[in-house]
């Protein structure tokens, strides 16, 4: 059985989710109150901008994204119903799919981008230094590796 936390670990853990949730749940709101799109549509769209050739196979998409595979399918059939990615067989192997980003979903990143980076200035960034953002670049590094 796991060792209890202190009182010190415990609220700063509680205060790590606490304002970890109501970060997403701001940045979630305004980009959709913005722009109509989902922070797992704006995810999705930066990763599929980022790649070579704007597309990613479907289980490299998963595992970067830390979907589950389910969760992936699914979240690339709503974007391709809605115009802003394609599915399509992998030219290496036809076995497996590639999501690959449209010219109507890089539009809508590009659209999308000044409202995003204006809220993530305003939530969180503007309120730290460049210390701060060091240590949670470290720490959170530390995290992802787990």
């Amino acid at each position: 059985m796991a060792e209890p936390l202190t009182a010190t670990q415990q609220a700063h853990w509680r205060t790590f989710i606490e304002s970890s949730w109501a970060l997403h749940t701001r940045l979630e709101d305004e980009l959709r109150a913005a722009t109509g799109l989902s922070m797992n549509d704006y995810h999705v769209l930066v990763a599929l901008a980022e790649a070579p050739g704007h597309r990613i196979r479907m289980g490299e998409l998963a595992s970067r994204l830390v979907f589950s595979p389910s969760r992936v399918t699914y979240q690339i059939s709503s974007m391709v119903k809605r115009g802003l990615v394609r599915k399509e067989s992998c030219p290496d192997d036809g076995r497996g799919q590639e999501a690959v980003l449209t010219d109507e979903g890089l539009t809508a990143l590009r659209d999308a981008a000044p409202a995003h980076l204006e809220t993530v200035r305003t939530s969180f960034i503007d309120h730290l230094d460049d210390e701060d953002l060091a240590v949670i670049g470290r720490v959170f590094a530390k995290i992802r590796e787990v």
